[in-house]
């Protein structure tokens, strides 16, 4: 399985420009949103950033992001290799499961809730209002694209 490499490109290897700011040291890290760095991610919408808080997104291994996106964000069809765990931190989405986006079959999901994502699962999902989402699982995290006739 192939990832993305748009989204590897715009949404992890941007936001790994910086380093990580946790790391395993053996002891606590605290990320406040006054040290998060955020990095404007290349190739995905316009207002678009992202904040490695711990691992490296590219790499096997356990990793935790943060990803703004602006309002009516679009994240298409896709799946990933491995679990994927997303909290929404604020704004809401649509989310779905499937080849194409229906929005009538959506769930909302708003600040405050946990989605879990297993490996293989087709899904896609829409914001409402600008939105910051937590993501973590294990590395790498990608997008891999179901096709291209449900972009």
């Amino acid at each position: 399985m192939k990832p993305s490499i748009a989204l590897l490109i715009g949404l992890f290897l941007g936001a790994n420009s910086g380093a990580a700011l946790a790391a395993d040291t053996g002891s606590a890290t605290i990320v406040t949103p006054d040290n998060m760095h955020w990095v404007a991610a290349t190739g995905a919408a316009k207002g678009s950033f992202n904040a490695v808080l711990t691992g490296n997104p590219l790499k096997s291994g356990t990793s935790v992001i943060r990803v703004k996106m602006p309002d009516g964000y679009t994240n298409k069809p896709h799946y990933h290799a491995h679990p994927e765990y997303i909290t929404v931190i604020s704004g809401s989405l649509m989310f779905g499961t499937g080849d194409t986006i229906d929005k009538s079959k959506a769930t909302m999901i708003p600040a405050g809730s946990f989605i879990y994502v297993p490996a293989g699962l087709h899904h896609w999902s829409v914001t409402q209002g600008a939105t910051i989402e937590q993501v973590g699982g294990e590395g790498p995290l990608n997008n891999i694209p179901v096709k291209a006739a449900a972009m």
